[in-house]
């Protein structure tokens, strides 16, 4: 009588399998978890960009407010002088404060440093400890 067996090694699985099959598994994860993260991005990406817009609107509106207010600036002035005198003295200041900003972003500007000295004496130090 022949029985109709079938040997174990036909009904395990090799290593070789096994690992080809792990290495499958955990590349579908990590696809998945790529592109949960770009779903991620691409909505809080939107939700920026919203958010951006909005503020720009503010700014846009409070820009208006301003020139509003330097023209009531130039009117409360023209009460006591002339209207060409109140608007002349607003643009004045206007200028002396866009003078004095300008001023105070060019002396912030040349302080500044923007080559990453620390990063690169700590890389040099790196290198240094490799070859020594």
């Amino acid at each position: 009588m022949s029985e109709n067996r079938t040997p174990v090694a036909e009904s395990q699985r090799t290593i070789g399998q096994l690992v080809a099959d792990a290495t499958h598994d955990v590349q579908g994860l990590v696809k998945s978890e790529i592109a949960l993260a770009k779903a991620e991005v691409q909505q809080g990406a939107k939700v920026l960009g919203k958010g951006a817009g909005l503020l720009a609107g503010a700014g846009f509106v409070a820009l208006l407010g301003l020139i509003f207010l330097f023209h009531t600036l130039a009117q409360v002035i023209a009460i006591w002088l002339p209207a060409w005198a109140g608007y002349a003295i607003t643009t004045g200041l206007l200028f002396l404060a866009a003078a004095v900003l300008g001023l105070i972003g060019r002396n912030a500007l040349s302080k500044a440093r923007p080559k990453p000295e620390r990063a690169i004496a700590e890389a040099e130090k790196t290198i240094a400890a490799l070859k020594g």
